[in-house]
Order: C-alpha cells, then structure tokens, then sequence
C-alpha cells in the first residue's frame, strides 16, 4: 500500500469532504479520508489496483479542484538538446507530471496535481536519467488565494453597502438596487451556484445550497416585485448581504484555518538551506538538498545543522529544542548523532551525513505531524453523521416555516424567514469543530517534543486509567553508573585502575560503567595481559603476574571466592586477586531526578501506576520505593510484558504502557494507548501511539494533559455549533432574524470555532 495527500480546493462545509471521501472509498483497493479543516485527502491505495493520477481524476469527478503545483529544477550535467529530452522524458513518464526542460537556461518546469507526486521524487527521476537536480521555492498559494478573495470581498461590499443603506432608510431607486445586486448574486456568488450544482449532482446537500436557494429566493423575488411594480418591499439587501458576508467568513475562516497548521510551516522553516560540504579536500558551500548519505560536512558556530549525521571531529554544544522541546543545549562529541535543523551554539564540528532529503528526522517528524493533522477523531463520527443529514433537515425547516407563515397570512414575511432559516443554518462550524482543534493540539505537541500518531490516539489519551511503566530507560537513566565501591586490602583508587586494566577492551555496559567511574576519579588503568573472558560471568587477567577475576558472585563462587552478605538492590561486581576478595562495585540504573515528581504529577490526574520490569524483586522494589511506587511487577521476560498489559486491560479499564519504544514493541502494541520515551527513533515513530522526544517521565504527563486541553476544546466547540443552530434555527424561523443578521451569524459561526480552537495554542508543557 501507498500513501498521497491530496490537496482539495472548493470544499465549503464538511459535506464536501464526507462526498470527497465517499468516493475515493469507492474506487478499490483505496482507504481515504477527508480533512475538511486543512482541505487535504489522505489517501492510502493499492498501486496495483488504482494510481494517483485516477484518485485525482475521482476528486476532479466530484466536483471539486486539485491545485496544479509548479516546481523548478536547476538541472545540472546536460551536454545538448538530448539531454533535455532524456530528462524531459524522464519527468513526463511520473503518473501525472507535465514537464518542461530548457537547455539553455538549464531549467525544468514540473507541474503535477499538488500531492499526486513529492519534489524528492522528481529529483529521483532526473537522478536515475543521469544528471543532477535541486528544487527552487513556489510561491505562498494560500496568500495568493487570501488576496483574490479579499478583492472579491472588497467589491461585493461596495455594491452591497448602497442597499444596506436603503434598508436604513436612504432612498434608493429600485432599479439601481437591481443593477447593485445583480453582480453579487451571480458574479460574487458564482462560486456558491457551482458548489451547489456539483454537490446535488453528487446526490447530497451542502452550505452551497442553502446559500444559493436562500439568497436565490431573495433576489428572484425582489426582481418579480421591481419589474412588475408591485407595491412590495425589496429584498436585494438580504441576497446582496448574505453572500458579502458570508465570503468574509470564509475569507476570514481561511485565514484562521491557516494559522491551524502553523506548526508544519515552522518545521518547514526550519529546514537548513546551505551546506559547507568537503569536495576534493575543499570546503565548498552548497545547497542542503545536493548532500548524499556520506558526505562530510562542516557546521560552524551559530550555524544550523543541514541533515542529519554523526559526528567525526570537534566538540561543541547544540540546541534541539526543535525536536525534544527541551532548551538545555546537549553536548555533542566525535560519534555522537546530530540532527538536521538544530543549531550548533559554540565550535565547529565535522560531522558525516547519515540522512538526507525525506529521510532525516524533520522529515520525518513533518510527516507524522501532517499525517495526524489530517486523522479523524472518534469523537468526530457524531458530528460526521449530523452533517449528513443536516441540510435536508434545514430544507424542510425552511419549507415548513414558509407554509406555516403562509397559512397564517403573511407569506411575504413567511418567504423572508424561510431565507433566514436557510441562511443562518451552516454545517461549517459543526465540520470544524474537531478537526480544527486536532491540528493545532497535534501541532502544539510538537513543538514540545510529543508526537502524536493519530487524532485517535490523542483522543484515548484523556481517557487513561492505568499506566504501565517500564522501570529501564523510563524511570531510570537507561544505563548502569557504579553507586558504591567497598575496598577492602586497596584504595579505590588503586581498586579502580585495577578494574579499568580488566575491563578497557569490553563493550558491555557493566563494563563501560566502572570505567567511567575511573575516569571521573581520573584514576589511569594498569597495564594488563593474558585476557580470558568468561561468557555471562566476567573476565580475568594479570597484571605483574598476579592473576585477577573481575565478574559476578556466581563466577567468584566458582573460584572458592564468598560474596556473602552483600547482596542487595544494586548488581554486584567483584574484583579478587588471587583467591582473595579485594575489592566489590555496586552498580545501578539509577532513577531518574524527575522521575519522582513525574509519578506524583500523574497520580494526582488519577491515574493509576504500575512499573514493569525484568529485574529481581530486590531491584525492582528500590526503584518503585524511590520513585513512590506502590504497584510493581519484577522478574518479568521481555515477551511476557505483553501478557501483563492484556492482563490489566481485562479488568475493563483504559490501559497505557510507556517505553522505549523498540525493546518494549509487544507490550506497546498490546496497549490502548503506547508511548515511546525518550527516542527519536523511526521504530518509535513508526511503532507508538505517542512518541515523546524527551527522556523524562513528565512527557507523558504532558502528552495527557494536551490530550484533555484538546479534548475540552473540541467538546466546546462542538457545544457552540449545536446550540448555535438550536437556537438559530427557531429564531430565523419566528422572525426574530433578518437574513442579512442571519447571514452575519453564519459568517462568524465557522470563525468563532476555529478561533476557540487557536487559543489550544497558549498550552504549554509544564
């Protein structure tokens, strides 16, 4: 299965995307859904079934426009004419790509239907025809639609104002009234007549409709009147007035609805434009999008790292707010990862790329983010099924109100209300409600290192009652430190250059940490010869012919040497010379400082907590004590943890485990909701519910707490548009709204929703 985002323009309400999204479910072998808020499908097809020029195709069917985008390529290593051709060719033979190469100016001209290709992938296509190509920047489309639509604005309300000025009580001629309002009703307005055309032809009903039979009924009447000189009152301002307004909302809406998805433009932003890249033995400066996987790149002092890689030479600090949210800059150091869009804050470092293009971290973080931002919610699915049946409903409201006015004698009044009935009931702010909130709640926690993979997941994560938590790398700092040395013939000093000598050579954690402990007691190591590692138990070597065992208490029992009464939470390891116990390390993974506090922060959300592990009862107690852990679970296998999470779910409660991601996938999986901590990992990304950049408990709490704002918002919202048609409706209908204020509290309705969901913008992690 493939993915594409198909960018949608013309949708008017959310029965425009449930249209879209009922027929690209149709076509086989696709699974697709429709964002009404940020006007994207997200498309997940069989590519031996359908392509992505036929799903287009299906928009284009239903109504509706997929923006042509226009990209140009620098071309670079073409010789002639054929060159051209080839790369012309190349590009032209990509689903739906029209492409234009110009040898003399060493240009392509790609346009494509926006989403049914990637720029990468363009850039692939030239690659494999021999030559070389980077990207130029496209214009800003929603700026350029923003400012149409506000000419458009600023014309209709200058037709419109002389009419609202007869309705206040300035005389102006009838027929000047019909040359003022013919142009709004059919130029301005066009765009509400094509909507509502291609919707009913699609067998449904959309804000389109009402707007254009209300106003519609309006204008025609008024014209009746005006060319019959019937001694009538005009209606030309109630027609005239709704479409100006209701063009300002969806103006206004738009520019709202834009600042939603702020938080993928600031990510976009981020990605680094130059490069200085080692060419030859010389550093040359290039743009970003030329490096390839193992090419040596240097980052400067204040500069930004262009991709991601490992670095090879130099120290320095870096600041990855970016990523984890988190503003202590980290320390960086030859083999240390780096990441693309973080800013080296002192000296320069060599680093060598280990991701380019879509494959670095941003990139990957841009997706997810974008991915999520475009996922329904549950909580959705109501709103989703009031939408479907909402404009007939309204319809018949309408027919029923001018009936009923006209039984009682006043059709003109009952025809008016019927336009206000139509006009003021808007399915809009329903459509938004949720999604609107969703983008900038999945935005916000990006911005704070908590990346959400799906608006489901967000939603589940209010309703957590019980958090499973791993004690290694979650709890704790995710590696061994020594805690204690006990010497018993030596100095620790003279202890721990004996255990260095041992242990210099090894990789094993234990190993790794006892010698970072020298190091920090800056003791040097011996020298030693004659090594012998004895798999799972330790190693033995000599040093001045003295023969020394460092290993575990069954390795030295093994050799007649007791460690008796010094077992306790912590990992024994003991040095003998000889036969002689010189020396014991205590090493532990120790808790982390916020772990603590974390636990507290959680508990007073009520929920439950529960730490798993694999260590003995010993260890496992320790930490659950220091941490203010009442329940834990000790000695439990890796490939058990999944059968204790299945377990606690049994009992009918909403269940969350956090781990590292990768060690813990199965138990993860086998959560309601999964949390990956502290691990920018692709597994993580790919694999949890909710990857946290940070390696702190306190993410969780924070991803919970996003969780609840987002959701309060939503419920809020979603409060809003039912009682503001509730009451709106029965209002138009007694004739207490006029059309043209019926007209103005629709315009506002989508607006005031999007705006109370913006306000999820002044969260922020704790």
């Amino acid at each position: 299965m493939e993915k594409i985002e198909i960018p949608i323009e013309g949708m008017h309400c959310v029965n425009c995307a449930g249209r879209v999204e009922k027929a690209l479910n149709a076509v086989e072998g696709v699974k697709a859904n429709v964002n009404f808020a940020n006007e994207k499908a997200y498309v997940e097809y069989d590519p031996e079934k359908t392509g992505s020029k036929a799903l287009v195709d299906v928009v284009l069917k239903t109504g509706f426009d997929v923006p042509k985008e226009t990209v140009n390529l620098s071309i670079s290593g073409m010789h002639c004419a054929n060159c051209a051709l080839t790369i012309e060719k190349a590009l032209n033979a990509l689903e739906g790509v029209e492409a234009n190469v110009n040898f003399a100016s060493e240009k392509a001209h790609v346009r494509f239907p926006r989403g049914s290709v990637t720029v990468p992938r363009l850039i692939e296509a030239v690659e494999n025809a021999g030559y070389e190509a980077s990207p130029a920047e496209t214009g800003r489309k929603r700026e350029e639609a923003y400012k149409k639509d506000l000419g458009l604005f600023l014309f209709s309300a200058t037709l419109t104002f002389p009419l609202l000025l007869h309705m206040a009580g300035f005389h102006i001629p009838r027929l000047i009234q019909l040359i003022l309002a013919t142009p709004v009703q059919f130029w301005v307005g066009r765009r509400f007549y094509v909507g509502a055309w291609h919707s009913l032809k699609g067998g449904s009903a959309n804000m389109d409709v009402l707007v254009a039979l209300g106003t519609s009924v309006a204008y025609f009447y008024s014209v009746i009147v005006t060319l019959f000189s019937l001694d009538l009152h005009l209606y030309f301002e109630a027609g005239a007035s709704v479409i100006t307004l209701v063009l300002m909302g969806k103006m206004l809406e738009g520019r709202v609805k834009g600042k939603t998805s702020g938080a993928i433009e600031e990510l976009v932003k981020l990605q680094p434009k130059a490069a200085h890249v080692e060419r030859d033995g010389e550093w040359i400066d290039i743009e970003a999008s030329q490096l390839r996987v193992g090419d040596l790149f240097l980052v400067k002092a204040g500069e930004i790292v262009p991709v991601d890689g490992i670095v090879i030479e130099g120290n320095s600090m870096v600041d990855e707010s970016m990523l984890t949210g988190e503003s202590i800059p980290v320390e960086k150091k030859p083999r240390d990862r780096i990441y693309a869009a973080t800013v080296n804050q002192n000296g320069a470092i060599r680093c060598e790329a280990s991701s380019v293009g879509e494959e670095t971290q941003l990139a990957a973080i841009i997706r997810l983010v974008e991915e999520a931002q475009g996922s329904k919610a549950p909580i959705q699915r109501l709103a989703d099924k009031i939408s479907a049946i909402f404009v007939p409903s309204v319809a018949s409201v309408a027919l029923l109100t001018l009936a009923s006015w006209w039984i009682s004698g006043h059709p003109v009044p009952g025809l008016i209300n019927a336009v206000a009935v139509l006009v003021i009931a808007c399915p809009c702010a329903l459509g938004l409600a949720t999604p609107t909130a969703i983008m900038v709640g999945i935005g916000q926690g990006a911005k704070s290192g908590i990346l959400v993979r799906n608006a489901q997941a967000l939603e589940h994560a209010e309703k957590i009652e019980i958090l499973v938590l791993d004690k290694t790398g979650t709890l704790t700092e995710g590696r061994p430190s020594v805690t204690k040395i006990e010497a018993f013939s030596l100095s620790e000093n003279e202890l721990i250059s004996i255990a260095m000598a041992l242990e210099s050579g090894s990789e094993h954690p234990l190993a790794k940490a006892i010698v970072e402990k020298g190091k920090a007691m800056n003791a040097l190591p011996l020298s030693a010869e004659r090594f012998s590692a004895i798999p799972g138990g330790g190693v033995t070597a000599t040093i001045g012919n003295i023969r020394y065992w460092l290993g575990s208490p069954p390795l030295l029992a093994e050799k007649g040497i007791g460690m008796e009464g010094l077992q306790g939470g912590d990992t024994l390891v003991g040095l003998a010379r000889e036969d002689e116990l010189i020396g014991v390390f205590h090493i532990a993974d120790r808790l982390r400082p916020t772990s603590g506090d974390a636990v507290k922060r959680l508990k007073s959300m009520g929920i439950e907590i529960v730490m798993m592990t694999g260590d003995n009862q010993a260890t496992a107690e320790i930490i659950a004590e220091q941490a203010g852990i009442e329940q834990f679970l000790s000695n439990v296998l890796p490939g058990n943890k999944a059968a204790e999470v299945s377990r606690l779910k049994a009992q009918g409660k909403i269940v969350a485990m956090a781990g590292d991601g990768i060690n813990d996938a199965p138990a993860l999986a086998a959560s309601d909701v999964s949390f990956a901590i502290g691990s920018g990992s692709g597994i993580a990304i790919e694999s949890a519910d909710i990857t946290l950049m940070r390696s702190d408990l306190n993410s969780v709490a924070d991803a919970i707490e996003l969780s609840r704002a987002t959701l309060k918002k939503i419920r809020q919202n979603l409060f809003f548009a039912f009682v503001y048609n509730v009451l709106g409706i029965p209002l138009a209908a007694l004739g207490f709204l006029s059309p043209v204020f019926a007209g103005a509290a629709m315009a506002m309705s989508s607006v005031s929703v999007v705006s109370n969901s913006l306000l999820l913008k002044k969260w922020k992690k704790a």
